[in-house]
């Protein structure tokens, strides 16, 4: 496995020193945010996209300190129903990966109204009342699949091999089998971007879905969640207060082994290797009450610790 991370986690940090760091902190690569959520300071798609001068250079800020571009990240909701811009975002994110080789991209499956005539994205769950049944038909007969078989066409004339989605809440895909579902409808160059942190507050167990998605992992985002058991007795895990006010969430998103430890991140790397994953681990920090390099500089040192970097090579004797 290889070790890296997302750009956004130092975020507020000009290009090249957020790369100084990287290679400081000896991690192989950084994951590039391009649009969506994120006003991604380090990559300026407009200008990236078709300018060759500008990728080149892009490129060799990377290849002068020995990183690697691990993957192109056109986070957001794709199919807003009153934000067409985010959609086109991931599609030129697609578009200039390919004009710069890069066979990765990371992005979410989107999340559309419940019906032609809703201005909001609309996510459902549970099966009760029977009205989410019709929402759940409009999504993804109407919206998710010609969306998403829109978006594999793109990625092949592009030269992108893996579009992987992030399991998130508040998206049409969000666990293993909604994942599977629209691999199954448009093909395997869908895969997961398998992220622990939103399945813990989701309630699914992400030692379980490593070895249950297999050879679908495409990526990883390394992050995790703090579950607050005081406030989740009573509030749930169904939470949408203030992200910076942690003491009163029932979960937050933490610096890797504060929420689960070292032993939890080791048998999460072992996992991954018995469903035949060995790709990159992708940092992803947004810990909003520590130091975000502070918070980046624990977490690789935890991963450094305990991922598999070198290939297995034991084999019984002869006797």
């Amino acid at each position: 496995m290889k070790l890296g991370f997302v750009s956004d986690s130092l975020g507020g940090m000009p290009f090249g020193t957020m790369l100084d760091h990287a290679a400081r902190m000896g991690v192989s690569g950084v994951e590039v945010n391009t649009c969506g959520w994120s006003t991604a300071p380090h990559f300026r798609l407009k200008d990236m996209l078709g300018n060759k001068a500008n990728q080149k250079a892009f490129l060799k800020a990377f290849s002068d300190r020995g990183l690697e571009v691990i993957s192109l990240n056109a986070n957001g909701n794709p199919l807003h129903p009153t934000d067409p811009a985010q959609g086109e975002g991931l599609k030129d994110t697609i578009r200039v990966a390919g004009e710069m080789g890069i066979k990765t991209v990371c992005t979410m499956s989107g999340l559309p109204a419940g019906s032609a005539n809703d201005v909001m994205p609309n996510w459902v769950v549970s099966s009760w009342p029977p009205e989410t049944q019709a929402i759940l038909r409009y999504q993804w007969e109407e919206k998710l699949i010609p969306f998403w078989t829109e978006i594999v066409a793109l990625a092949r004339e592009n030269g992108v091999e893996k579009i992987a989605l992030e399991l998130h809440g508040n998206q049409c895909v969000y666990n293993v089998p909604s994942l599977r579902k629209l691999r199954e409808a448009v093909g395997p160059v869908i895969g997961a971007n398998l992220d622990p942190s939103h399945l813990f507050w989701m309630g699914a167990e992400p030692l379980i879905a490593a070895e249950a998605l297999g050879d679908a992992v495409y990526h990883v985002h390394a992050k995790d969640t703090f579950l607050n058991a005081p406030v989740q007795a009573t509030t749930s895990l169904l939470e949408n207060g203030s992200l910076m006010d942690i003491p009163a969430r029932s979960w937050s998103y933490i610096t890797l082994g504060f929420g689960h430890g070292e032993e939890w991140w080791r048998q999460f790397c072992y996992r991954l290797k018995m469903g035949g994953y060995d790709g990159w681990l992708s940092i992803e920090h947004e810990d909003v009450l520590l130091n975000s390099l502070e918070g980046l500089e624990k977490s690789v040192a935890l991963l450094k610790g305990v991922m598999p970097a070198a290939p297995a090579d034991f084999k019984p004797q002869d006797i």
